[in-house]
């Protein structure tokens, strides 16, 4: 069973942990917004199409709407 740490001590871990984050700049953060994006743009254009694709092809094979 581990030990249990003084509240006091963790606070102090924490805060020390917490130093040692890097955070990204405001540039980097908007280049990565702007990537995703983009690639949420291409996946929905991508489903959109194969979705389509699909349909159609189900239509010719069921002969269905004609």
């Amino acid at each position: 069973m581990a030990s249990k740490t003084n509240p006091f001590t963790f606070l102090l871990q924490v805060r020390a942990e917490a130093s040692k984050i890097t955070w990204p700049s405001r540039r980097e953060t908007m280049i990565s917004t702007a990537m995703v994006l983009v690639m949420v743009i291409f996946a929905a254009l991508f489903f959109f199409a194969a979705d389509q694709l699909i349909g159609w092809l189900l239509s010719l094979v069921l002969n269905v709407g004609r």
